[in-house]
């Protein structure tokens, strides 16, 4: 049975794809820097469902969280085939760019880019050896980003050049990656329903009935995880590096 690693994977947008993930017939490693309760309530249900997971603790952010991440995924369940680097976090505090502080740089830096990408590169190199010793045919490496990746707020400067980074780190293990058989993705989510948009709930609400975006509802965790799920069942094989848009049409530019 294949094996899937999903960062964040207690709560949020991480649940829904672990879920998902599950429901396709994954091993599932529900990863969680701090909410081990919510990480085991997620295996639990995914059990419940006749699926198969385990938790792991370990924050991204972290050298030797990384290292425990992926060797409890090896020795636990002797493969991975999929990593989604689904973690993250948003501004410490959501200061002004001109209060922005050291501190909350270094936490995000840390957690959604500098993770993310050390978390990658150790992944990759297990999927390689398993890729030439046969064990797997193939990997997916898929990158959960946002569309403040171009979308300026500007008391969340930090938090918005995280994500705009992961479309380069995307793009660049994609083209290395590619003669690997591993094939890599960006998922763009939009105003996704979430206990991170809870605080901004009000003022979206009207923005998204006022035609923020051309489908004017608020996304769903679930819309998230089902184009996770399509890129695992390869339906996109002839492609890779690509950003996939799960925004309700927020990214289109109109007059």
């Amino acid at each position: 049975m294949q094996v899937a690693i999903v960062t964040g994977g207690s709560r949020g947008i991480g649940r829904a794809i672990a879920e998902e993930l599950a429901r396709s017939g994954f091993q599932v490693v529900v990863n969680y820097a701090t909410r081990g309760d919510a990480a085991e309530e997620v295996v639990a249900g995914i059990k419940n469902d006749g699926g198969a997971a385990i938790a792991v603790g370990g924050d991204i952010g972290n050298r030797d969280d990384r290292s425990k991440i992926v060797d409890a995924t090896l020795e636990k369940l002797g493969r991975i085939d999929v990593l989604v680097n689904n973690a993250g976090i948003t501004s410490q505090g959501r200061h002004d760019l001109l209060e922005a502080t050291e501190d909350s740089w270094d936490r995000v830096f840390d957690t959604n880019l500098k993770g993310p990408f050390f978390l990658s590169q150790r992944v990759v190199q297990e999927m390689v050896k398993q890729i030439a010793a046969g064990t797997i045919s193939g990997g997916k490496l898929i990158n959960i980003s946002s569309i403040s990746a171009y979308a300026v707020s500007t008391n969340r400067a930090d938090y918005c050049m995280t994500k705009a980074a992961l479309e380069m780190m995307t793009k660049l293990f994609a083209v290395r990656l590619a003669e690997e058989k591993i094939g890599v993705f960006e998922i763009c989510p939009g105003i996704i329903e979430s206990d991170m948009t809870a605080p901004v709930r009000e003022k979206y609400d009207q923005r998204i009935q006022d035609g923020l975006y051309p489908i004017r509802r608020w996304g769903k965790t679930q819309d998230v995880a089902l184009a996770v799920r399509a890129i695992v069942e390869d339906a996109f094989p002839f492609s890779t590096g690509e950003r996939i848009n799960v925004d309700g049409g927020f990214h289109i530019r109109t007059l």
